[in-house]
Parts: structure tokens; C-alpha cells; sequence
């Protein structure tokens, strides 16, 4: 009995499943015929446009045409996305410059022409399979159900070109709905042959991904190694600037008090006191100079008690919220303090908050860092600006950085550390 009972209760959640698929996968080919729409006005208008730019006229607007495609096309790439369970990337080649280096990045990408296979498959296609899935599945509802509503219609009803005027026809009526319905239970696997092609067409090119990674790559190693650069020429200004010249003139020092001391004791003895205070002012400098190269304060508290410490000293009110981060690698924690300690000092010197707000969190072998505040925006990165070290910083971990700062605030610094091994 138990078994019977638990056969039954399978049974049941296997025919909600593949309802709510059939009813998931109906409404994708419906969405599908309406994007199919907008890829037919897309063909369209590039069918105008093209002949125009061969002669010259149509240039200056076909970079906004091929970024409007894009956003379409980028609609489907979601959608193919949600249904497979597999993110498709997007290939496009970064797009910038005067206008026709611009026209001749788009003609040159690869993803643009497997764009344009896309539209012209899909407007021809698209539009008349989610006519026939939505057809098919109103034929079944309205056939299965003729018995209880034909009467109702003085002249019959036609479904599909079958006319219900009868209770014969309507009764025949209700298997033939059966048939439509077995159709729809296939839909799912409709709308997945018509993502796979979707998928075939604007996923990238055979080695595009990888060349592209490797760009991103050669791109990362030589922010790292300016980073890096620009890391020993600080720390080799502040020796010099600083403690060099310190220990220096402590040496400058204890040679005069040497040689005034069997004249002059009393002037000796000054000199060996101001020799003393030069080298502890040195001292003092080189422990700033350690510590701005991996802080103490990490070894001692991790990272976590390192933000609380910033947070602590930073003059604006600052709410830190830390989920989950434990100890990280030694570099990537040296990193994310530094980001935290220049986005603060940046809110402090620039933005007039009263308000700012730290999030650490780790995630998929990431780390995560938010720094919000309540400032009058319109941050920009400028050459030799805290923003631009701080995308130097996480650009040498192959870490990405979003600033979002609209005049008159808020102003949201989001930075992305690989941490992972």
C-alpha cells in the first residue's frame, strides 16, 4: 500500500512538473514570436540602412542601429540563458574611439555578423512557431472543453477549422483537443531545439572566449606589474624622502658631537640628544613605510578587524556590515584593506557625507567590497586619483571595479577580488 501510495504522490508531482514546463515552455515561444517581431523591424531597417552607409549617408547612424540590435539580441541571450541553465556570453569587442574606429570595430566583430544570421533566422521563424504553439494551445483548451459551452452558440463554433455544432462534433471533438494537448506537452522540448539554435548562433566563435581571456589576461599582467611598479617607486620615494635622509642626518650628527665633545661636552651632549630624536622620528617613519606595504594589523586581527579599525578611525559615521569573511590570502587581504582605506579617505577629503557604509562579504571564491555613501556624487576616475589605484589594485587580481556616482549622490564603489586558489 505504502508503495502504491508513493507511486501515486510521484506520479502526481511528475504531471505538475511537466505541466508548469509546458506552460513555461508555451509562454517562451510566445515571448519568442514578439521578439521575433522586433528582429523582423531590425532586418528591416539594416536592409534600408546598409545601401546607405555603401554611399556614406547612413555612417553616422549606424553605430546606434548595431547598439540598439545588440540590446535585442542581448534579450535573447537571457532568455536562452534561463532556459538552458547556461549563461551564454556575450562576445562584443569594446566600442570606442572617434566614429569610424568605431564603424570598423563593429564591422569587424565576428559577433556582429552572427548577430545578424540570428535576426534574419529568427524574424523568419520566430513569429510563426509561437503563432502554431499558442494556436495549438488554445485548440486544446477550447476542444476538450466544446461540451459544455457549443450549445451556447447559435451558429457553432469553429476551433482550428473543425466546427463544433453539435453534441456529436462536440463530443468528437474532445479527443482531437487530447491531440492538441499531447502536442503542448512537447513544447518543452520545441522551446529547447529553438534555444539550442538561438545559442549556436550568438554564443561566440570558436576561440574567441579563449582569445579574449588571454587579452583579458595580457591586460591584468600589466596592471599588476604597474601596480607593482608604482608600489616600489612609493616605497623607495619614502626611504629616501624620509628615513634616508633621517638616518643620514643622524650620522651627520654623532660625527659633530664626536668631535666637539673634548671642546664642548655640553653641546656634545645637545647634539646626541637631537641625534636621538632624528632616530626615532626614522624609526617611526620606517614602521609607517612596513606598514603601508602589508599592515600589521592584519597579521594581528585578519581582515574583518582590520576594516573594523578603518571604519573606527574614519571621521565620517560609518556602519561596516561583514558576513562570513574569514582569513583570505595575504595579498588579497593587503589589497581589499587598501581599497577600503582609499575609498574612505576618498569619501572624507571629497564627498561631504554624512553617512558612509562598508560591506565585506565572500562568495563563489570571491571576495566582495561595497563602500556607499551619501555624498554629493559625480566621482570620476582621474589619472593619479585614489579611484585610479584602487582599479590598479584589483585589476592586478584579475578583480573587477564598478563606481556608480550620478550627480548629487549616492555614490556605490563596488570592488571584486578573486580570492579562490
Amino acid at each position: 500500500m505504502r508503495s502504491a501510495s508513493a507511486a501515486v504522490i510521484s506520479m502526481k508531482v511528475f504531471s505538475r512538473k511537466r505541466i508548469s514546463s509546458a506552460f513555461g515552455a508555451l509562454g517562451y515561444l510566445a515571448v519568442g514570436a514578439c521578439t521575433s517581431l522586433a528582429a523582423l523591424v531590425a532586418v528591416g531597417v539594416l536592409a534600408v540602412l546598409v545601401p546607405l552607409c555603401v554611399v556614406g549617408i547612413g555612417l553616422p547612424v549606424l553605430p546606434g542601429v548595431v547598439q540598439a540590435v545588440r540590446h535585442l539580441v542581448d534579450v535573447e541571450r537571457r532568455r536562452v540563458g534561463e532556459l538552458l541553465g547556461r549563461v551564454v556570453p556575450v562576445p562584443y569587442r569594446p566600442v570606442e574611439g572617434p566614429l569610424p574606429q568605431r564603424i570598423r570595430t563593429l564591422v569587424a566583430d565576428p559577433a556582429t555578423w552572427r548577430d545578424s544570421l540570428w535576426l534574419v533566422a529568427h524574424s523568419a521563424t520566430g513569429f510563426l512557431i509561437g503563432l502554431v504553439a499558442i494556436g495549438v494551445a488554445v485548440s486544446a483548451v477550447a476542444l476538450v472543453s466544446a461540451p459544455v459551452y457549443w450549445w451556447a452558440a447559435p451558429e457553432g463554433v469553429l476551433v482550428s477549422g473543425y466546427r463544433v455544432d453539435s453534441w456529436g462534433s462536440a463530443l468528437l471533438g474532445v479527443p482531437i483537443g487530447v491531440l492538441y494537448g499531447v502536442v503542448v506537452w512537447q513544447f518543452p522540448r520545441f522551446a529547447r531545439w529553438q534555444s539550442l539554435a538561438a545559442r549556436h548562433l550568438l554564443a561566440p566563435a570558436a576561440g574567441v572566449v579563449l582569445s579574449d581571456r588571454v587579452a583579458e589576461l595580457t591586460a591584468s599582467r600589466a596592471a599588476a606589474l604597474e601596480a607593482h611598479g608604482t608600489e616600489l617607486r612609493r616605497i623607495e620615494r619614502d626611504l629616501h624622502d624620509g628615513a634616508q635622509a633621517r638616518i643620514a642626518a643622524v650620522i651627520m650628527q654623532l660625527g659633530i658631537a664626536e668631535s666637539m665633545y673634548g671642546d664642548d661636552p655640553a653641546a656634545a651632549l645637545s647634539l646626541l640628544r637631537k641625534a636621538q630624536d632624528t632616530a626615532t622620528s626614522a624609526l617611526a617613519e620606517l614602521r609607517d613605510v612596513v606598514r603601508s606595504v602589508y599592515p600589521p594589523v592584519l597579521s594581528d586581527r585578519g581582515l574583518a578587524g582590520a576594516v573594523t579599525a578603518l571604519a573606527a578611525r574614519c571621521p565620517v559615521p560609518c556602519v561596516l556590515d561583514v558576513e562570513g569573511v574569514g582569513r583570505q590570502p595575504a595579498a588579497v587581504e593587503a589589497a581589499a584593506y587598501f581599497v577600503v582605506a582609499e575609498a574612505l579617505t576618498n569619501v572624507t577629503k571629497h564627498s561631504g557625507a554624512r553617512r558612509v557604509s562598508v560591506g565585506l562579504r565572500t562568495g563563489d571564491d570571491v571576495l566582495v567590497i561595497t563602500v556607499d555613501d551619501d555624498g554629493r556624487g559625480g566621482a570620476v576616475e582621474e589619472e593619479g586619483s585614489g579611484l585610479t589605484g584602487i582599479r590598479r589594485r584589483a585589476e592586478a587580481f584579475d578583480g573587477t571595479v564598478v563606481l556608480s556616482s550620478p550627480p548629487g549622490g549616492p555614490t556605490t564603489l563596488r570592488v571584486e577580488l578573486p580570492c579562490g586558489s
